[in-house]
């Protein structure tokens, strides 16, 4: 007993420096380490590692969590009942297909959230939780309204109801959103995450990668805004009409048609993610013959898992634990999380993962933070900045790749101290 106490104090230890290392790497890659606000990044990184404590540790926290886990359980529940009407086979058998029931609830969700926007509910929330996160953190307040925003539409979405700001703001702060970007999941498809993994872990990464997406942002790309340039602009155009605010005329989109919209768009996000996890695994599995050519033992799974293992070793796992979880961080980077959670979802609650590798995983992959994810962000940023400012952006695609990296370092770095 007091050798296995040992061996966790020391993995333990392993797992805060190696989130001292993490923070270290966002000063040694920052733009300008002088306009560093260390002030603002210590009351941050104590904040967000007291709500991992308290997320994680505590019973009223846990209990937060496991309502809100729940929550979305019943939110997909609901949406079976939609399934089944339309393919009663495929539902509540005994193994259901990872598109049935992982995907197609996407479906009913994503119009939930639309409607929620659609009559002001979510934007209330926003606005507000917003305004105390820029409080709290001493953030600008468009950037703390925008983490909250990406949190719950996700970042593409975020972006278009986004978009007279992000026209009256400077290059150099338009970066710092395509870099947050990077880091965000979206509401509507955490119902999905939730029947892979384990739904409290996915749970607490979401506000913990919020407020690290502002760490990392603020570190990288320090930006100090003069306190009559830290407004926030009136959502408008055609950009506020796809969440139900009025447009140009002053006209709101009708209901129906507004509703027949979301669940068309729905329709295309659940073909879109089909598409990209039976491409990447295709293409993955193409890589892995072609390699499996040169020399049986060399696969990507190994590549990534050098690459990564350095990283993985600092999570404070045991080394051939930290080599196979380098081995999924490389994947979710170079895939989607979509494809990591699928492998994993039927192995993870077994004793095949300790509570302290389960933790980091989920955390780690509870992010959009790979290469298709840098492709989407500047395709939305052409259709809503000009040329100036979107070539600022895509001169910087390696930090918003690293951006994204951190934050997910960050994050499950947080939740592993206090789950063992």
């Amino acid at each position: 007993m007091l050798r296995k106490e040992r061996g966790i104090f020391l993995y333990l230890a392993i797992n805060i420096i190696g989130l001292a290392i993490f923070l270290l790497l966002g000063w040694l890659l920052s733009k300008d380490k002088s306009q560093i606000n260390w002030k603002e990044v210590i009351i941050m990184v104590i904040f967000n590692l007291v709500l991992a404590w308290f997320l994680t540790s505590f019973s009223i926290g846990r209990t937060i969590v496991d309502v809100a886990a729940a929550g979305f359980n019943e939110l997909v529940d609901v949406a079976y009942t939609g399934i089944a009407f339309a393919l009663p086979s495929m539902v509540h058998v005994k193994q259901m297909d990872w598109f049935v029931q992982v995907l197609l609830p996407i479906l009913m969700i994503v119009p939930l959230f639309d409607i929620l926007t659609y009559i002001g509910v979510l934007p209330w929330i926003i606005k507000w939780l917003g305004r105390g996160l820029s409080k709290l953190t001493g953030q600008p307040r468009f950037e703390s309204f925008f983490a909250i925003e990406m949190m719950f539409l996700g970042n593409t979405e975020a972006l278009a109801v986004s978009s007279l700001q992000l026209k009256q703001m400077n290059a150099k702060r338009n970066l710092t959103i395509a870099m947050m970007s990077m880091s965000c999941v979206t509401a509507s498809i955490v119902g999905s995450y939730t029947q892979m993994m384990p739904a409290e872990f996915i749970l607490t990464a979401i506000p913990i990668n919020v407020i690290n997406a502002l760490i990392v942002t603020s570190m990288l790309n320090p930006v100090v805004v003069p306190k009559e340039d830290d407004q926030i602009a009136t959502m408008g155009g055609s950009a506020a009409a796809e969440v139900g605010e009025a447009d140009e005329s002053g006209k709101k989109e009708p209901f129906f048609s507004f509703l027949g919209d979301s669940i068309l768009g729905a329709g295309r996000l659940v073909l879109i993610i089909a598409a990209n996890v039976i491409a990447f695994v295709a293409l993955a599995a193409l890589i892995d013959k072609v390699l499996g050519w040169i020399t049986p033992w060399l696969s990507l799974e190994h590549i990534l898992g050098i690459v990564m293992f350095p990283f993985a070793w600092l999570m404070g796992l045991p080394v051939n634990d930290a080599f196979q979880f380098a081995q999924y961080m490389g994947e979710k980077l170079v895939t989607n999380e979509f494809v990591v959670m699928g492998k994993v979802t039927k192995t993870i609650a077994t004793a095949a993962f300790s509570d302290h590798y389960r933790a980091v995983l989920t955390v780690f992959v509870t992010s959009f933070a790979n290469f298709s994810t840098i492709g989407m962000i500047i395709g939305a940023f052409k259709g809503l900045v000009d040329k100036e400012k979107n070539d600022v952006i895509a001169a910087n695609v390696g930090y918003m790749l690293i951006s994204g990296i951190l934050v997910s370092l960050l994050s499950a770095a947080m939740v592993g101290i206090f789950v063992w």
